[in-house]
């Protein structure tokens, strides 16, 4: 998996960055870590995947320790541009490398935002399947992605809304240059595909719970 999709590097740090990117994407995060406390079990792993700065991670960590005291927090992030970061906290594990080379196994949680999206496709099923088969019984893989719509009429609208919320933190130049890097990187699948994918993995309870323009969130139950 490439690594430059992570923009570690941006100016004025990625969480900003991703924040001024994806319109509620604090909302997002908090929605993760409640529904996060259906699942977290003591004794069991919890991998974010993708985990870019740890935040996310954190946020479960914290989120989860009025009643599991005793779960493991690992992140699992490829960018050596979030080691630094990654490296400052010290209440839970990190895995650098793929996450095709990561082991899933007694697991009550997973989560991916935006992560899946930047695997190749071919690459893909192979993944969710590890997912599914690290997860113990009643265990939940939350993830957030990128889709496309069905609809070409709706996928303009969605975007040029999109672009419009943008260029609030943005100019036009950064927008469009940062659709040129990730041209050959985000490949993005319709919510029917993800659906198809993740039953195919094995699981059986999968829906979404959020959206805003082409970003959804959406929760599996295994």
């Amino acid at each position: 998996m490439n690594e430059d999709f992570t923009f570690s590097h941006v100016t004025g740090g990625f969480d900003t960055h991703i924040q001024k990117s994806i319109r509620n994407y604090d909302q997002l995060l908090d929605d993760v870590v409640a529904l996060s406390r259906y699942f977290v079990e003591d004794n069991t792993n919890i991998v974010d995947i993708g985990c870019s700065t740890g935040k996310l991670t954190d946020m479960l960590f914290q989120g989860n320790q009025d009643h599991c005291k005793n779960a493991n927090f690992t992140g699992v992030e490829i960018a050596d541009g979030f080691r630094k970061a990654l490296e400052a906290r010290e209440k839970f594990k990190f895995f650098y490398g793929d996450v095709q080379d990561y082991i899933f196994e007694n697991c009550s949680l997973i989560t991916s935002l935006f992560t899946l999206q930047f695997i190749p496709k071919k690459d893909r099923q192979k993944v969710l399947t590890k997912i599914y088969q690290g997860l113990n019984l009643g265990g939940a893989f939350i993830f957030a992605e990128k889709i496309t719509c069905d609809n070409p009429m709706i996928q303009d609208m969605l975007t040029f809304n999109y672009y419009d919320f943008k260029n609030k933190n943005f100019d036009s130049n950064e927008i469009m240059q940062k659709e040129k890097t990730l041209r050959h990187m985000l490949k993005p699948n319709t919510w029917a595909e993800i659906k198809t994918q993740a039953m195919s993995a094995g699981f059986s309870k999968i829906d979404r719970f959020w959206q805003n323009h082409t970003f959804i969130g959406a929760i599996a139950i295994k």
